[in-house]
């Protein structure tokens, strides 16, 4: 077996392997957190050994399953909850939504702590970003939702002669048996997925992307947004606390004035997605998968 920095850094492309890896995080955690402090919700914990202090990224209480064993037991009914949505069965209960937030959101989680205690902070961004993605890929292909991504190439006029811009989807998911999109058009059946672990500095090219790919292909492109989180560990000088990175009046103005999305769907929610009128465009990502994608894609 390879070593657990060596996993982590591994792409992932099977759903066994995002609940392998998250237990060995788990089993881990135990034996190198040695400081801890709460805030807003968030567990915010450190590990301190030999005078080598690694801060790791807060984790949400009530979604975070912390035990291995427990985890293992959440995520068997995750599992289930998935042969049933391959089923065709729509109809599941809030204790189900939320059983489907906490599986998902610790799979996440839980690899981004392990890259804060084992690999450069640099390197580990852009691991944590990738694993992200290949964690909601992975989730669309084992529900069999027929996927890619496309890249649209948009020409533009220069002195030099024709140039082309290349628009580049994170996914694209379709209701047909295979996406009809391309490199020089959208399906307006399909939806294009923007995925982001946060939003924070990359709200504007998600509506900004909608605009340009409705421009260029000249009808409405439904495009959804997913992200993790919009929270980060600060330290102040005399407590650690959380910052939170949403940026709640931009996401609005876009929304009213640039373009509306399909909506917008967090592991982490927002504590302002709760309030009016935010929730009327802001989810967990549970809703997603359990309810509204199937009703994007109308299956």
């Amino acid at each position: 077996m390879s070593s657990l920095t060596e996993d982590l850094q591994k792409a992932k492309g099977d759903i066994h392997q995002f609940r392998d890896i998250t237990v060995r995080v788990l089993n881990y955690l135990p034996d190198v957190i040695n400081e801890e402090t709460k805030f807003g919700g968030y567990q915010i914990c450190s590990s301190n050994i030999a005078g080598i202090r690694k801060s790791v990224r807060p984790f949400r209480n009530d979604l975070f399953i912390r035990s291995g064993n427990r985890f293992i037991d959440s995520y068997i009914t995750f599992e289930k909850i998935l042969n049933r949505l391959k089923n065709e069965e729509r109809n599941f209960k809030q204790g189900e939504y939320l059983l489907v937030d906490s599986v998902i959101y610790t799979m996440q989680q839980s690899m981004g702590i392990g890259f804060d205690l084992m690999v450069q902070a640099n390197s580990a961004r852009k691991h944590v970003g990738n694993r992200f993605e290949e964690l909601i890929r992975t989730l669309l292909n084992t529900l069999e939702i027929p996927m890619k991504k496309v890249v649209l190439s948009i020409p533009y006029d220069t002195d030099e002669g024709n140039k082309y811009y290349c628009c580049e989807t994170d996914v694209i998911i379709s209701p047909y048996k295979s996406v009809r999109s391309d490199s020089t058009s959208i399906n307006p059946n399909e939806i294009v997925i923007s995925l982001k672990t946060t939003t924070k500095d990359r709200m504007p090219k998600i509506f900004i992307d909608k605009v340009l790919m409705e421009k260029f292909v000249g009808h409405p492109v439904r495009v959804v947004g997913i992200s993790q989180n919009d929270i980060q560990r600060k330290e102040d000088t005399d407590e650690i606390k959380i910052s939170y990175t949403f940026v709640s009046n931009l996401f609005m103005v876009y929304t009213r004035f640039l373009a509306q999305l399909e909506g917008y769907y967090y592991l982490d929610l927002p504590a302002k997605a709760l309030q009016k009128p935010f929730n009327q465009y802001i989810f967990p990502f549970s809703k997603f998968l359990l309810k509204d994608v199937w009703e994007m894609l109308g299956s």
